[in-house]
């Protein structure tokens, strides 16, 4: 029998559900005894036409319709019977119509027949589908009660004791509420009383457990109808009931799923994902629920086609998501984010072995069970009461992720069959989204690996300038994009500055960047002056281009970029610039006053318009801001290209703020927003070098030169007080000019720099810059660059307009570590 507190009222259904199947009662002859309003709208006949005569009135004359008399004789022998039978409507039409006639018991013993008649062919696709007509249109078991006006049984079938538990002799002659005493009772009847007060049909919704599987809830839907006398008047109400567990638990599992498309995978987050599948799931279909996913997978790993469970070794897995009933979770013993371990011997390591989900409807925790295995998840589970337990392998794509586990703890029904098939596809729907958030993480680091190692770790611009940068791409999922910047020292205590942009966006166009990149730092070496080094940038960048072209496999080529390029001396306080297409630089002196240099614009790099590339040179007072940036600061949708840099130069007009404060003002009107391009910001604030920093001679070029470049380089070094650099300088000293003695026949020029860096210039009319080679043992010559080479931490030649300077660098705190090369004889002195 149905106990009163596992009775629980539905929702009351919409008014699209309710019966459009009309209810009359016949007598054993079969006599017309009550009508109902819904049978009058089908048939258009009143209650005052047909309750008292043979329900043959309503059928038409014809020898081949059966008689009352056989289709009682039918009745009988069937007890609950259907048949398609054609019936006349008071106008003359005739209706197709299906009849469902179903035998019900009084309290003497005697018995009625409930008609209930629905014409198939006017049924809207609601009507057709509704819990209780589609039982009524079928051969699906139904439960009928007829009460009268002060709601007492007196009719009833067989089949209603099976969906309460309600005998017949304990339901006849009784109100609902003296048969199943409680609230639940007295909430059906008030709709009972509704059907009878508005003379219209009610439909309601509840669950019950039957008396044959007490441990497992069952859906109803009941319809009540007004029965009507030949007068008109109430005789009772009859309800008809019919089980709908079935396509409850569909709608249910639909409605979950439904839920699960939207609030499962709405970030490309592994842990968020993780943990949107547990809240889904509680309350829902568990009290307790978590997800553990493998150790790596939360960092974009790739997961292992199966997970090694079979070793002495537990395996590791990361709680990514949990999900209770009860705040904080106080079921788990281990915090979101914590290191999980699984025992072999546990039935989560069988399902992640083999595959195959795990479902406990009564989960044994005795002593001696596998729950012992992990002594904090025995006493939790005793402690809470967990009784059900589902364990379900999250896999994707053949590679196991990680597990899932549900739980009942308050809920008194175990887990069933259905109960695992819901679970599995939910699993398997947060699976495909894991795995694609798996996937983007990994792609996402490596992403940013590769922006990592394209673009500065950190920018060293020596004794020349102060830098700060910004960089803020476009894309910021994947976090890359095509803009560079770079700052190179070069010879002199010079400095190069570089802003660059490649057309498009993501991995490709940094891709690209990467390779310009590269290009750049190594013309740079080469100490080329900004113009012809932008000029074989292009060239570069077309060849590649061509490269990629013919590769069949390779991904669309980046066309286009531009850059700019700008070196500064901070000894002539003199800046050379070019451009490649790119905007101009904002320059801001010391007073706030913001110019941007009328410089060329020249054609971007890899369009081949074999336009050349012209360079400015300018002269900065010391504490001069340059800025270099991207199009994307001072392009929108919006506003004019020149709007956009006039309000950069209003934003840098602040000579007393810092480089850094800078950055961050004129770049703040994108935070926690993504631009609509690449931005890129470098900020260089000038220096100069002290006339004391600096000595230069001219030189004649004769044989006494070398002797005298010595001494005088020696005592510069005792006024620095660099006494420690004196023997390798005297070496580097003496290689250089000897060289230029042999190789040029105008003065020379030596120059020391004393910044960062020691530096040595030595300059010369030639224009063939020199190259190391390694002497043999019998060659007399050869050994000089050789010997620079060792003494010095970096060495080069860059040109110029009337010849050449071949320069060597040493670290200031740096002694004499090198001696000269064994088999190498010292230099003379003179």
């Amino acid at each position: 029998m149905t106990s009163t507190d596992r009775v629980n009222l539905g929702k009351r259904s919409t008014t699209s559900e309710i019966s459009e199947s009309a209810v009359a009662m016949l007598d054993e002859r079969g006599t017309v005894v009550a009508w109902t309003q819904a049978a009058e709208q089908l048939l258009g006949y009143s209650a005052g036409d047909v309750v008292g005569r043979s329900a043959a009135c309503v059928r038409p004359p014809s020898e081949e319709t059966p008689t009352i008399s056989a289709l009682m004789e039918q009745c009988r022998a069937h007890n609950d019977w259907s048949v398609m039978m054609t019936v006349r409507h008071r106008d003359g039409r005739m209706l197709d119509i299906n009849h469902r006639i179903s035998m019900l018991w009084g309290q003497d013993g005697t018995c009625r027949w409930l008609v209930s008649v629905t014409d198939i062919g006017t049924l809207s696709w609601e009507a057709k589908n509704g819990s209780v007509r589609e039982s009524l249109l079928t051969h699906a078991p139904i439960g009928i009660v007829v009460r009268d006006p002060q709601m007492r049984c007196v009719w009833v079938n067989d089949t209603a004791e099976s969906h309460d538990g309600i005998s017949r002799d304990r339901r006849l002659g009784r109100r609902l509420t003296d048969s199943l005493p409680g609230f639940e009772a007295e909430a059906l009847e008030a709709v009972q009383r509704q059907a009878l007060r508005n003379g219209t049909t009610a439909v309601h919704e509840y669950r019950a457990w039957p008396p044959e599987v007490p441990s497992r809830e069952h859906a109803f839907a009941v319809s009540y109808f007004c029965l009507q006398d030949a007068d008109g008047k109430t005789l009772g109400v009859c309800g008809i009931s019919v089980d709908v567990t079935g396509s409850q638990r569909a709608r249910e599992r639909l409605a979950i799923l439904s839920q699960a498309a939207t609030r499962i995978g709405s970030t490309l987050d592994v842990m968020q994902t993780a943990q949107e599948l547990a809240d889904l799931t509680v309350p829902l279909l568990a009290d307790y629920a978590y997800v553990d996913l493998g150790d790596s997978v939360p960092f974009g790993e790739e997961p292992s086609t199966r997970i090694d469970t079979m070793s002495e070794r537990p395996a590791v897995f990361l709680r990514a998501g949990q999900a209770s009933i009860h705040p904080g979770t106080p079921e788990s013993p281990y915090a979101r984010g914590e290191t999980v371990f699984v025992a072999p011997t546990s039935p989560l390591a069988s399902a992640l072995r083999t595959g195959r989900s795990h479902l406990e409807p009564v989960l044994d925790a005795s002593p001696g069970t596998w729950v012992d295995d992990d002594p904090a998840r025995a006493q939790k589970i005793r402690q809470h009461g967990m009784h059900s337990v589902m364990i379900v392998p999250i896999i994707a794509r053949r590679a196991v992720l990680g597990v899932a586990l549900f739980v009942r703890t308050e809920d008194p029904v175990p887990f069933h069959e259905d109960d695992l098939l819901l679970a599995e596809q939910l699993v398997t729907r947060a699976a495909l989204c894991l795995d694609n958030a798996r996937q983007y993480t990994r792609e996402r680091t490596a992403a940013l690996a590769l922006q990592r190692n394209l673009l500065p770790h950190r920018l060293t611009a020596g004794a020349a300038v102060e830098v700060a940068w910004r960089y803020l791409p476009a894309d910021t999922q994947a976090g890359v994009g095509g803009d560079w910047l770079d700052v190179i020292p070069l010879s002199g205590a010079r400095v190069a500055l570089v802003v660059g942009d490649v057309v498009g966006h993501g991995i490709n166009a940094a891709a690209t960047m990467g390779r310009l990149r590269t290009a750049v730092r190594t013309l740079a070496d080469l100490e080329m002056p900004p113009d012809e080094l932008l000029t074989h940038l292009d060239d570069t960048f077309q060849r590649l281009a061509e490269q990629d072209a013919d590769a069949a496999d390779q991904a669309p080529t980046v066309v286009g970029a531009t850059c700019l390029y700008a070196v500064y001396d901070p000894i002539t306080r003199k800046c050379t610039m070019a451009r490649a297409g790119h905007p101009p630089p904002a320059i801001i002196d010391p007073q706030g006053q913001v110019t941007f240099p009328d410089l060329p614009a020249g054609s971007p790099l890899g369009i081949g318009l074999g336009v050349p590339f012209e360079a400015v040179e300018l002269e900065l007072p010391e504490g001069s801001l340059l800025a270099l940036y991207t199009d994307g600061l001072i392009e929108t949708r919006d506003d004019d290209i020149d709007v956009g840099m006039r309000c950069l130069g209003t934003a840098l007009a602040q000579p007393d703020r810092s480089l850094e404060e800078l950055c961050t003002q004129v770049t703040e009107p994108f935070p926690g927003q993504a631009p609509s391009d690449d931005i890129t910001l470098l900020l260089a604030r000038t220096r100069s070098l002290s006339p004391t920093q600096v000595a230069s001679w001219t030189l004649p070029n004769d044989q006494t030169t070398v002797a005298n470049a010595r001494h005088m380089a020696t005592r510069q070094l005792t006024e620095w007080g660099l006494e420690g650099l004196q023997d390798p300088t005297e070496l580097i000293v003496s290689e250089l000019i000897t060289n230029a003695v042999r190789h040029s026949t105008s003065p020379i020029g030596l120059r020391l720099i004393h910044h960062q860096a020691l530096t040595c210039e030595v300059s010369d009319t030639d224009a063939n810059p020199p190259h190391l080679r390694h002497a043999r043992a019998a060659d007399e010559n050869g050994r000089g660059l050789f010997l620079i080479t060792q003494l010095s931490r970096r060495w080069g030649a860059r040109p110029e307009s009337e010849g050449k300077v071949v320069w060597a660098e040493q670290d200031l705190d740096s002694a004499p570590s090198h001696a000269p090369a064994s088999g190498t004889p010292p230099t003379r002195k003179e």
